[in-house]
């Protein structure tokens, strides 16, 4: 594992790949939680996690179910719904001038999941928003997987 220093200067020269979890309920809605860290701290986003060095999409998607959801999934559980470019000003460290640059790769899954049983150490809370609640929280990068619930 990188120490800070060397995370913060892998963040400012390249981009990370990670995972998103678009995760809907019977309804359509899409699992958010408030973010507790940078970037994007205190919006509403969908779980998800980096990809390690080494690390396969398949150990990756199950670390980051087990993390993110309390629940270890496999990647066939799950439907690719493609690659997105997550862009912030931010970084994990507050360190001014450095972005962050994400290519995500989003999966789709329905799960009937209880929202108190979810992990905490990402999120402060979670809630279900559907197309037709208030998303003014909601961050961009989150927002663009609404159009897939139509």
């Amino acid at each position: 594992m990188l120490d800070k220093q060397a995370f913060l200067n892998v963040v400012d020269l390249t981009p990370l790949v990670s995972i998103d979890l678009v995760i809907r309920s019977e309804t359509n809605a899409i699992l958010m939680g408030e973010r507790l860290n940078e970037p994007a701290a205190g919006y509403w986003f969908v779980p998800g996690g980096r990809i390690f060095k080494n690390e396969t999409l398949e150990q990756a998607f199950r670390r980051i179910t087990r993390a993110e959801l309390g629940i270890e999934l496999e990647i066939e559980q799950g439907q690719l719904l493609g690659g997105f470019t997550h862009l912030y000003d931010t970084n994990f460290a507050k360190t001014p001038g450095i972005g962050t640059h994400y290519v995500v790769l989003a999966y789709q899954l329905r799960l009937p999941l209880s929202l108190d049983q979810l992990p905490s150490a990402q999120h402060s809370g979670y809630r279900w928003l559907g197309e037709h609640d208030d998303l003014s929280r909601v961050h961009a990068n989150s927002l663009a997987y609404f159009p897939y619930l139509r």
